[in-house]
């Protein structure tokens, strides 16, 4: 299947989804640049990151556009779009969902 990135409750319930082919590429180009947090996303379990944390997350995911393909930087608009909805609310998580 593959990572996908969803917004989480902190009861569990998924309140949004993004399931990008090129999620997993993404992660993996990430953990080569040694970027802190977008590098260590786990592909094969749940790689949780809070509000806070997006403050880091955010500018890996951009810096990454640079010199990402068009279906990776797709991707990164798509997780970008879900930082904003948990920006947005208390008590979201943004989850890395790994195979």
């Amino acid at each position: 299947m593959g990572v996908s990135v969803q917004v989480r409750t902190f009861t569990g319930t998924v309140e949004a989804t993004c399931p990008h082919p090129a999620i997993a590429a993404l992660c993996g180009r990430a953990a080569s640049q040694n970027l802190p947090l977008l590098g260590c996303v786990d592909p094969y379990d749940d790689t949780v990151f809070n509000r806070s944390q997006l403050r880091v997350l955010i500018p890996e995911l951009r810096a990454l556009t640079d010199a990402s393909t068009a279906e990776e930087a797709e991707a990164v608009h798509e997780i970008l779009a879900l930082t904003a909805q948990v920006e947005r609310r208390a008590h979201r998580y943004l989850v890395f969902n790994g195979d």
